[in-house]
């Protein structure tokens, strides 16, 4: 069969030749045993339900061996032949266009040149899916392949429920990932849910179908380190940032410490995704040896050289080394995946990568210990360089809470509503207050022709609508117009290109409609192929998540999800071809609600009003929450936004003199 074939096929009708575990593969670690003997036969049972009983035989030994073995059913045998990667949208078979879209997203989401853990079908976070199993990937890309305009899937945490009757205006697609009762949303409960096949953790855009490799994040970390030598007045030439993590979004770190100007060091205990992210020129060095490290530093220091060294190592002992050495770091942060502390997102220094993994599996209590010493160790020599100048800040994957929880020394000594870490998350000193308030966030799009000319034409009209639009900016917002201008113009010669044909950068609701309407037009003028946009859900309205996203919020309403569930409710009648919401995106599961879209972009009138719509109620209703918390900026901008818009009234605050309360 060919590859339309294949996708139409679904689960086959004859069950294909036990596939052979590749080793050269970057695969998940084994996840802990966390099932009695009654739910292991429950976890088999529903692995089971996606097969004729005739295979049930056959069948049960494998599925059992791989639950005893790896933690999970991945169902292995059922990966497909053919090559996992985004095609051009023509190549899908289908009588939809936008499913056409969504399949070609979530084959990208797959590709071994973006995925993490691509035969678990896991995209990056070390445990970001878009599905549980391969069962459910060829259920769904055939449920995709037979889709009409007037019928809507639904996804549940990876399994596709059904195609059901719908409409036109509906999202092709609805997904939902992880979104079990509030009481079961432990750390724990999701091991036993995904265990069992009936939930999983979508993370942010894994299961959403919209990541685009490390560049999604490339933008925002170029923004977050430029602006964190801003805040301590210093250029980026010369100036030491030291982080960690290469793996999935973090790999973005070093690449985007080239683009800001900076010397990077980035520390990852994994070799075969260092090795990755060198040979995808993402990391211009690799180093061993942390002498040799300390030399090639203060080497780049003296020449004020633009570089970025991955140390094949654990972070801790850099921050120690560095302090030994009296080597001076400007700004440092952390994005190892302590939104899952216990299962490979972090691991302790003094215990080896491969003695690592067997101990998470096997002496699973043992492993959070070491876990939560060296958090107490990794805290410690931070702040041995902070009380030396070093600006540190949490880079949102949870390192300052699992460090609180560990006994580490990172509590503030004064600590008020929504400041309790001694340390801000980059949220809420950088993200926040100088790009979320006024409306920027990540807008991204995808070419679905596969065309690099495409992208290229695509990245012109952005450059120029943004040059158009900043003629008339306040100044108020004329730094993140100036930064993106920047980021776009250098876009090509940078190549952020990881899989599909992408881009991002960081743009207000007028800038994303503007955008897109232009885009829009050059695909009905047969300049360009179809395009399909979306966003991380690490945006302005997107996410409600108190230690990161909305962390910059002080009235109390840092813990409340209303936003994130008004996003998704709002963009799926107002034209988003699909929607998501999720648990535990970006931070951990139970610690926040994220949701996301997606839409194409096809030279038609109604993709026009469609965009015209939705681009604007996404973004204008995180505003509208942020000025209602009182923040300035987010206060400037829905004025704005109402002055240009008739028909948006929001509510707005007034404020209280503090001077009364000292009258009491």
């Amino acid at each position: 069969m060919n590859f339309q074939q294949q996708i139409q096929q679904g689960i086959p009708t004859e069950l294909p030749q036990p596939k052979p575990y590749e080793t050269q593969i970057n695969h998940a670690p084994k996840r802990k045993e966390i099932l009695n003997e009654e739910e292991k036969k429950l976890a088999l049972k529903n692995a089971l339900r996606y097969f004729e009983p005739k295979f049930h035989a056959e069948l049960l030994p494998e599925f059992k061996e791989e639950l005893e073995k790896y933690g999970r059913v991945y169902m292995y045998r059922f990966r497909p032949d053919y090559e996992m990667y985004a095609r051009p949208i023509s190549e899908y078979p289908g009588k939809s266009l936008k499913a056409k879209s969504i399949m070609l997203m979530i084959q990208n989401n797959l590709s071994y040149a973006v995925a993490q853990h691509p035969h678990e079908l896991i995209t990056y976070g070390g445990n970001g899916a878009v599905f549980q199993n391969w069962a459910q990937y060829l259920l769904t890309m055939k449920y995709l392949s037979e889709m009409t305009d007037e019928q809507t899937l639904v996804m549940y945490s990876g399994h596709p429920m059904g195609l059901f009757p719908s409409h036109k205006d509906a999202p092709r697609v609805v997904v939902t990932n992880g979104m079990v009762i509030p009481n079961y949303s432990k750390p724990d409960d999701w091991e036993k849910f995904n265990a069992l096949g009936v939930s999983q953790y979508g993370q942010m855009t894994a299961g959403s179908y919209m990541y685009i490799g490390p560049q999604g994040i490339v933008h925002g970390t170029t923004i977050t380190v430029l602006n964190a030598f801003r805040k301590i007045k210093k250029s980026p030439k010369g100036g030491l940032f030291v982080t960690s993590g290469l793996g999935g979004m973090s790999g973005a770190q070093p690449k985007a410490g080239n683009i800001a100007g900076c010397i990077t060091v980035c520390a990852e205990v994994n070799p075969k995704i260092t090795k990755i992210r060198h040979e995808q020129k993402w990391v211009d060095e690799i180093h061993e040896n942390l002498d040799e490290l300390v030399a090639r530093v203060r080497k780049a220091q003296e020449i004020e050289e633009t570089v970025s060294l991955a140390y094949l190592g654990n972070v801790v002992e850099v921050w120690e080394k560095f302090d030994q050495e009296n080597l001076k770091i400007d700004i440092g942060s952390d994005q190892t995946s302590l939104h899952n502390p216990w299962a490979g997102g972090y691991y302790p220094v003094g215990i080896s990568f491969e003695d690592s993994n067997k101990m998470m599996a096997e002496q699973p209590e043992l492993f959070k210990e070491k876990v939560q010493k060296s958090l107490r160790r990794h805290a410690a020599a931070i702040n041995k360089h902070t009380s030396k100048g070093t600006y540190f800040f949490d880079y949102g994957n949870a390192f300052l809470l699992e460090c609180s929880r560990a006994g580490a020394d990172v509590l503030a000594e004064n600590p008020t509503l929504g400041r309790e870490f001694k340390f801000p998350s980059y949220v809420q000193d950088i993200m926040g207050p100088m790009c979320f308030d006024y409306g920027f966030g990540p807008f991204r799009w995808v070419c679905a022709s596969g065309k690099p000319e495409d992208l290229q034409k695509t990245d012109e009209i952005a450059c120029e609508v943004l040059e158009e639009l900043m003629k008339n900016s306040p100044g108020e917002i004329q730094q993140q117009m100036q930064d993106n201008i920047t980021w776009i113009k250098g876009a090509q010669e940078n190549k952020l290109v990881v899989g599909s044909q992408a881009r991002i950068l960081y743009a207000d609701a007028e800038g994303r409609m503007k955008i897109a309407e232009k885009f829009n037009q050059a695909i009905k003028n047969g300049e360009i192929g179809p395009v399909i946009l979306g966003r991380d859900h690490h945006d302005v309205s997107g996410t409600d998540s108190p230690y990161r996203e909305t962390s910059n919020i002080y009235d109390g309403s840092r813990f409340t999800a209303d936003m994130a569930i008004h996003n998704v409710i709002g963009d799926s009648f107002r034209g988003a071809t699909w929607v998501s919401i999720h648990n535990g995106g970006g931070v951990g599961w139970g610690e926040v609600i994220n949701g996301g879209f997606g839409m194409l972009l096809d030279g038609s009138e109604d993709a026009d009003r469609r965009l015209k719509s939705m681009l604007f109620w996404d973004v204008n209703n995180g505003i509208s929450r942020r000025s209602w918390a009182r923040n300035e900026g987010a206060i400037f901008a829905i004025k704005r936004a109402m002055e240009a818009e008739p028909n948006l009234k929001v509510t707005l605050p007034n404020f209280v003199d503090e001077d009364l309360f000292s009258l009491e």
